[in-house]
């Protein structure tokens, strides 16, 4: 079964938010349109106000004439506006003109515009001649025609202008009434022309900013994950920090350290208990081993000797875990020979004792490395107790060290076969079940070794027996 990968919370995050960026849009323009449908608002400029301000100020007087009444809200309209001016009309002629009136208005424009109902009269941008507005409204005189402006000329300006038009019409049927099943699909294409730059525009803008800000507000939890990926068993206390940790994700974190603590006290426990096992097997191992060889001497009583010895190799290879933890601070520099020499002396009876002899060639000049002795004693010691007890107890055991930093133990058994190289370095793994190793001897030398950033592996070769090579870093 294949593998689901993992979605792309950056890319999940602009997909949404495109959407709902679109949806809220279209959502607010029908909002608008439907507000300005129900309010069904009258928007004036002011020519269009000067006209409004007009219509309930024009009357006639006892004799028929037309006047215009002061009102207030037309004395308030020319404060605002002291250009005003105006020309009203009736059916029959008569008209009322106010203030510095363009000579273009004063003209005769012909039977067209006193059928208008109203109308915005202007000129070309480069025209001077300004704008007007002209409107047939009920007044108190009856049916007026009224053109209006606030100035006389477009120089009569404060400094800036903005002029903003916008005419919709509805088709209507024949009685006047508007046509929707005609308005609605040209509506829907102008809204969509409206509507798809800025969803355009939007989505982009979502598109590249989306993933800078996802990348930036999870650059915390990106650390917290590579300090995570550095945890092993000698950081197992390690917490990982919260402090640039995303709100959402910070109750992660502090599950992950929780599990972390728990798991550093459950392997404290764990050593605990092995070292205590250990110490406690030691005394009654020893006690064990004093009356064995107390026996006469017959093939039980030596198999028995050997299974005891067995055991207290075991149990020592169990303490010797626990020199796992010291710290580097231990560390001291010394001469490799004088150190590997030291532990080969004290393997020699037992050698010579299993009938192997025991050779130490040391190198040509002085090598010094920065070590734990007892952990690189304790890692050597096993290297050689594993050619004791697996080189066929025969031949010559040989230690040897060169100039580069490394160890070699050689024997002359039957030695490791190739595919084997690896799997003997695993933990409790015995290549002869038999055999009266615990499996555990390698695996300590190589974490060891690893400690100190050294190395350690079996070497192929056509030479008989098997040669073991520790390579620790030479101090200059």
């Amino acid at each position: 079964m294949k593998e689901m990968r993992a979605r792309s919370l950056q890319w999940v995050l602009v997909r949404r938010l495109i959407l709902l960026q679109a949806a809220t849009l279209v959502i607010f323009i029908v909002l608008c349109v439907a507000a300005l449908w129900i309010a069904n608002p009258r928007l004036l400029i002011d020519n269009e106000a000067a006209v409004d301000a007009l219509k309930n100020a024009v009357d006639r007087d006892s004799n028929g004439k037309l006047i215009v009444h002061e009102t207030e809200e037309l004395r308030s309209f020319r404060e605002e506006f002291p250009n005003v001016w105006y020309i009203i009309r009736d059916s029959s002629g008569q008209s009322i003109r106010f203030g510095n009136v363009p000579d273009v208005y004063n003209r005769d424009f012909g039977g067209l515009l006193s059928e208008v109902d109203h109308a915005t009269l202007g000129f070309s941008e480069d025209d001077l001649r300004p704008e007007a507005y002209i409107e047939k409204a009920a007044t108190k005189a009856g049916m007026m025609q009224i053109m209006a402006a606030t100035r006389s000329s477009r120089g009569e300006t404060e400094g800036l202008e903005v002029n903003i038009s916008a005419t919709v019409d509805v088709a209507r049927n024949p009685d006047g009434s508007r046509n929707w099943e005609k308005a609605l699909p040209a509506l829907a294409v102008i809204i969509a022309i409206l509507l798809l730059p800025i969803i355009l525009v939007m989505g982009v803008t979502t598109l590249v900013t989306t993933p800078a800000v996802v990348r930036r507000s999870f650059a915390g939890l990106v650390d917290t994950a590579d300090q995570a990926a550095r945890i092993d068993i000698d950081t197992r206390a390690m917490q990982l920090p919260v402090k640039r940790v995303p709100q959402e994700i910070a109750p992660l974190v502090h599950a992950f350290n929780q599990a972390l603590a728990r798991l550093a006290q459950g392997y404290d426990r764990h050593n605990r208990f092995l070292t205590d096992a250990a110490h406690e097997l030691r005394t009654p191992i020893a006690i064990l081993r004093t009356r064995a060889e107390l026996l006469k001497k017959e093939p039980q009583s030596v198999r028995l000797v050997q299974d005891i010895e067995r055991l207290s190799h075991l149990a020592q290879q169990l303490l010797d875990h626990q020199m796992l933890d010291r710290p580097a601070s231990e560390r001291q520099i010394v001469d490799l020979a004088e150190l590997v020499s030291r532990v080969a002396a004290d393997f020699a009876p037992l050698a010579i004792e299993a009938g192997y002899d025991l050779a130490f060639e040391p190198s040509a000049s002085t090598i010094r490395v920065e070590v734990n002795t007892l952990q690189i004693e304790r890692a050597l010691a096993n290297i050689i107790r594993n050619a004791i007890d697996h080189g066929g107890a025969r031949g010559t055991i040989t230690v040897a060290i060169d100039e580069t930093g490394g160890i070699e133990v050689r024997d002359e058994g039957p030695g490791i076969p190739v595919e084997e190289h690896e799997n003997v370095f695993e933990p409790f793994y015995r290549l002869q079940p038999q055999s009266r190793g615990a499996g555990l001897g390698l695996n300590l030398a190589r974490q060891i070794a690893s400690l100190h950033d050294g190395t350690i592996r079996i070497l192929s070769g056509s030479w008989p027996g098997a040669r073991i090579r520790m390579h620790l870093p030479v101090r200059s």
